[in-house]
């Protein structure tokens, strides 16, 4: 689909890109032909799941297409300077276009913790853009750099300048990297991705930040992600991409009120939707099987009531009672702790057989740690956890080991969860040895390809390692190797949270299914007020180590008692409203 030519004052011009990778002899089409226009001073929105072909694309703009495997076959990305010249960025020299790369053209990366180098302090790596390309003083550099980090919000930009990026928070790492970027006073800046895994308060801020540094420097946006709810925050027109192509363009509000491609379709539908809960999540491949998706229920709330009634008859499963964690940060010379962290402060509460329990927060709040501490994984300074009456906190190493069967997690992300050398058939038959599970290996390999059907991955996948897989369906083989052991309760600790939203639906669809088919209870934690909502029959929120409000999800979400949980609220894209 071609967008070019369309615009009256493009700075940029994609006509015809084609880019592909070679493996093994094969070559691998991952952007195919695309043609569209970006207009001076404004902001367009790309969206897209991982493999689109969205992120390559930026790369290309930036002279990054990774070699020797990626190669530009066809195509050319023209540079509409103010001087009227035209630049086909893709003829120039590696020596020329570094001049453009990060002078002219600058990119925010997904990842800021890996896009800082761990061995900097985070104000010399500005300082480092900016000596590349300016004829100033380090003096004039470091100035400039405090402004930026002014310019960019930072609370305190003299600590973060002599800061190493471990030592500021996500949201404050994605801060430097826009300043980074704005260093040269950039014409077009490409936001890969910028707020993807941040919690919705520190994304709001970010979208914020954007809008308004793109305002005062007229910059020309190129903002990429996987939501188009975010897309929807800052982008006036959007490209809609789908295995390399353009599958659909036009004004955002088009594009939600009358989508015409299936993809697109089902994009605005897999995420949960803010005013109702249906009983199953929506997922592209329906509307790329041509499913009309006319069906879908909804659970009333006299359905609602009568399963709490009967989710709450029980004796709770679990409970907490005054769980505090502190973490020591600082001791003396004598090792006496002198400085300490109040991680979790005295956290109570209750779960019941077959309840999902949701827990939500910011990074930091404690909600991970409250999560690894009921299985003491973290050992809690006081307090106690209570499992079907047993004291958790008073069991020896052998008894909690043999409790830990019932008791599973799945943590955030699959990648570091799996041993890389390992195949993940090994993975998952591993726990079934530890607890003596099944007669022999044979019966628990035929185990673990039942259970690798289960989550929708094939039985061919038990030699396999997990490089070889995408990111959901390594979160699906976690998913496998915490039901190997038949547990009765699994903490989901932000178990979809970086996963792209199509993925997520059937991510978020498995759980529920597995939880009727085995009777499962879950703590299910994250930052994502919206998911969190629709998985749970109650939700939990938490601040600062503390339990600010608990009580009926939908109650929570449409009547937040507590000013911080109005605050999260407030926070979440919300997309455009739909005409009627």
């Amino acid at each position: 689909m071609n967008t070019a030519g369309n615009l009256k004052n493009p700075i940029l011009t994609l006509t015809d890109l084609c880019i592909a990778f070679s493996h093994e002899g094969e070559e691998h089409v991952a952007v195919d032909h695309i043609s569209f226009d970006l207009e001076r001073g404004s902001t367009l929105g790309i969206v897209g799941e991982s493999g689109s072909g969205k992120s390559i694309t930026s790369l290309a703009i930036m002279g990054l297409v990774p070699k020797p495997n990626g190669k530009i076959n066809t195509g050319s990305i023209i540079f509409h300077t103010p001087e009227g010249e035209n630049i086909d960025l893709i003829k120039l020299p590696e020596k020329e276009i570094r001049h453009w790369r990060g002078k002219r053209i600058a990119m925010i990366f997904q990842e800021p913790m890996t896009s800082l180098n761990p061995a900097y302090r985070c104000g010399k790596q500005v300082m480092e853009n900016i000596l590349e390309h300016e004829k100033v003083t380090r003096n004039e550099a470091r100035i400039r750099t405090l402004n930026l980090f002014r310019e960019v919000l930072l609370p305190d930009p003299e600590l973060a300048f002599n800061s190493y990026p471990h030592q500021i928070s996500g949201g404050q790492k994605q801060r430097v990297m826009i300043a980074m970027a704005l260093a040269c006073n950039p014409e077009i800046l490409i936001a890969d991705e910028p707020t993807t895994a941040l919690d919705v308060t520190v994304q709001k801020s970010i979208l914020e930040l954007l809008r308004t540094l793109q305002k005062k420097h007229t910059i020309s946006l190129i903002f990429i992600s996987h939501n188009l709810d975010v897309i929807a925050e800052i982008a006036a027109n959007v490209l809609v991409m789908y295995k390399g192509q353009i599958v659909e363009k036009g004004p955002i509000e088009q594009i939600f009120n009358n989508p015409k491609h299936p993809y697109t379709k089902g994009l605005l539908a897999c995420r949960p939707p803010h005013g109702k809960r249906p009983q199953r999540l929506k997922v592209i491949a329906d509307f790329l099987d041509g499913a009309k998706n006319s069906n879908d229920t909804f659970l009333t709330q006299n359905e609602r009531i009568q399963i709490h009634r009967k989710l709450y008859s029980s004796d709770p499963i679990l409970k907490t009672e005054g769980i505090n964690t502190v973490f020591i940060t600082k001791r003396n010379l004598a090792g006496k702790p002198i400085k300490q962290y109040k991680a979790v402060t005295n956290v109570s509460f209750e779960v019941y057989p077959g309840e999902t329990l949701g827990l939500v927060g910011e990074s930091g709040c404690g909600k991970t740690t409250l999560g690894r501490t009921i299985l003491r994984l973290i050992e809690p300074t006081s307090g106690n956890t209570i499992y079907n009456n047993i004291q958790v906190n008073n069991l020896k190493a052998d008894d909690l080991r043999n409790l830990r069967k019932k008791l599973q997690i799945i943590f955030q992300d699959p990648y570091s969860s799996l041993n890389p050398r390992i195949t993940v058939g090994e993975a998952i038959i591993e726990p079934m040895r530890i607890y003596n599970l099944h007669v022999n290996d044979r019966i628990r390999k035929s185990k673990v390809e039942e259970l690798l059907n289960k989550v929708g991955l094939e039985a061919s996948h038990y030699g396999r390692y997990p490089h070889e897989f995408s990111g959901g369906q390594r979160q699906r083989i976690c998913i496998a190797r915490a039901l190997a052991v038949e547990p009765e309760f699994i903490i989901c600790d932000e178990s979809v949270s970086a996963l792209d939203v199509s993925v997520q639906a059937q991510v978020l669809n498995l759980l529920n299914d597995l939880k009727k088919e085995f009777g499962l209870t879950y703590l299910f934690i994250s930052h994502d007020l919206s998911v969190v909502r629709y998985m749970s029959d109650r939700l939990m929120v938490m601040k600062n180590g503390e339990i600010q409000e608990l009580g009926d999800a939908d109650e929570v979400y449409t009547n937040p008692q507590s000013e911080y949980t109005k605050l999260l609220l407030e926070a979440i894209p919300k997309g455009v409203i739909l005409e009627k």
